[in-house]
């Protein structure tokens, strides 16, 4: 077995066979790929459920050609982020072999999963509505860019989306270009969407015994997410710019160049800056009418930026951040990754885990930890991320003899 790193409580781990998640005994054909889809059916896989990757012949995901970077296999650790737990089958749907596998393999599931552009799973026969006719109990979760309307055509790639979402809008320089998120957020946050909609619609099945169509696109997740940049367009029809690392209803929050390298500073109330204004040797800060209130310094943010890049110049990052910390002031420097993990070490806080191996080395699969920690039925680790067709056989012997299997592979 693996090994879990920075787990003091136990609630998150690899764990043996016998343990049971939250979702233990639900089944999710995944007809998925690249990242909202897989990452969705990853969060619930750590929890319990079986899911089941469906793969293209000879190529699979996608994402398992996104390379560099890669694992001693050859695998890109992009595929590797987001499909552990899973087991893969290799299915042709383009025949009517494959399409009746998928089809054998959707009445033993109850959820489907899927991200093909709109109207392709009608045209293979494996839509929404067909297959819920045949399963009224069946949650179909249909994951697209911009909706099944108007938008069906657009592709749906997360920088697109970023793009005309508004979202590089806000993000850069404000005299810079737009630039999008270092990651795909996008795709992340359509994700856990998609997550909550089929949780919701098993809870609604629990109780009534109806499944139904779960829909989520990349557009819709995004506006939700801009929070209190949407709600300044929708309320009040402000169209936020580009602030850089300030905050358009706070100050200061943002980052500041220290003697070596940024640091970040989080204020959120009087309280704080009034600390902060002490810390660094500024007392007077608080009392003075142009930085009294949050408002105030809102409204003066470019002469307070100039007075505190003074003051925090003279020192070094890790020496602000302890000062800051234990002022009561939130404060942090801007880290690289290899940083990042760090500190979630020193923290007690999971970081990576090391799952069973997969390998023809036996080498294990190193994995990010799953954030959700559940005091009862913690996230599990069960498998690495399967190579392409790795339990095809095991998979369609159950679909063809259901009945000398169990719905588990533990």
């Amino acid at each position: 077995m693996g090994t879990q790193d920075n787990a003091p409580d136990g609630r998150t781990g690899v764990l043996d066979g016998a343990a049971r998640g939250a979702l233990d005994g639900l089944r999710i054909a995944d007809f998925s790929r690249v990242l909202a889809g897989p990452y969705a059916t990853m969060l619930l896989a750590d929890l319990g459920a079986d899911v089941v990757k469906v793969e293209r012949p000879g190529v699979g995901d996608d994402t398992r050609a996104w390379h560099p970077p890669a694992d001693q296999d050859g695998t890109s650790t992009y595929f590797l982020s987001a499909n552990r737990n899973k087991r893969s089958v290799v299915l042709d749907l383009t025949t009517d072999a494959g399409l009746e596998q998928a089809r054998a393999l959707v009445a033993e599931s109850d959820v489907l999963v899927e991200n093909f552009r709109p109207g392709t799973m009608e045209r293979l026969g494996l839509g929404a509505g067909e297959l819920r006719a045949r399963h009224p109990g069946l949650v179909y979760c249909s994951i697209s860019g911009f909706g099944s309307g108007a938008g069906a055509a657009i592709p749906g790639y997360d920088l697109l989306v970023q793009a005309v979402g508004g979202l590089m809008s806000v993000t850069g320089d404000a005299a810079g270009e737009p630039v999008k998120a270092g990651v795909a957020l996008v795709d992340v946050i359509t994700g856990l969407h998609a997550c909550l909609g089929i949780l919701a619609a098993l809870r609604h099945r629990d109780a009534t015994g109806e499944g139904q169509l779960v829909e989520v696109n990349l557009l819709g997740s995004l506006l939700s997410a801009m929070v209190n940049q949407a709600s300044a367009f929708a309320v009040a029809g402000v169209v936020p710019g580009r602030l850089g690392n300030a905050h358009p209803s706070i100050a200061p929050y943002e980052t500041f160049r220290a003697a070596d390298r940024p640091i970040a500073i989080a204020v959120g109330n009087d309280r704080q800056f009034a600390a902060l204004a002490e810390a660094v040797g500024e007392p007077g800060l608080a009392a003075d009418e142009r930085f009294r209130t949050n408002t105030d310094r809102v409204a003066h943010r470019a002469a307070l930026r100039d007075i505190l890049t003074v003051r925090l110049g003279a020192a070094g990052a890790d020496h602000w951040s302890t000062a800051l910390l234990a002022a009561g002031v939130p404060a942090g420097p801007v880290n690289t990754l290899d940083e990042a993990f760090a500190f979630a070490h020193k923290l007690g806080l999971p970081g990576i885990v090391d799952l069973p191996a997969d390998t023809r080395d036996g080498r294990p699969s190193r994995q990010v930890a799953n954030p959700i920690a559940l005091s009862g039925t913690p996230a599990q680790y069960r498998l690495p991320p399967p190579r392409l067709g790795r339990h095809t056989a095991e998979i369609l012997h159950r679909t063809e003899h259901p009945n000398q299997t169990t719905r588990s592979p533990r």
